[in-house]
């Protein structure tokens, strides 16, 4: 294939899959955690609320942490970064909600990166 095509392509695919960013705001969203840390690691989480600065949340998780205390580990480090504009709860164990307090504007929460190795980390907005 020649190169034009290529790149025609390429552009094609990620506008197929491209969402506003309109669209990813929520007023509230699950985390679900799954898998034990096989090391040491970081899960850095960004809240960026609708016309609003981003705020990014570092959360550092040891070796042989299960599921549902990287969850636990998850809820508090939201509480105490942005607790007076968000809520943060388990759901299930190994689930975390988070959700707007009050009249806050709708947010989006993203998993910005994920350094510990055996956990994994989905988001739903809910």
């Amino acid at each position: 294939m020649k190169l034009p095509v290529l790149r025609w392509l390429l552009v094609s695919a990620l506008m197929a899959v491209a969402v506003p960013a309109a669209a990813l705001d929520s007023n509230k969203w699950r985390l679900q955690c799954s898998g034990s840390a096989n090391a040491d690691g970081v899960i850095t989480l960004r809240v960026t609320p609708k016309g609003g600065a981003p705020t990014e949340i570092a959360i550092a998780i040891k070796d042989r942490t299960g599921e549902n205390a990287v969850a636990r580990s998850i809820r508090d480090a939201i509480k105490a970064q942005v607790g007076d504009r968000y809520t943060a709860e388990i759901d299930d164990g190994e689930d975390v909600l988070v959700k707007k307090r009050g009249r806050q504007p709708d947010f989006e929460l993203a998993v910005v990166s994920n350094t510990v190795k055996g956990v994994h980390v989905t988001r739903d907005r809910e």
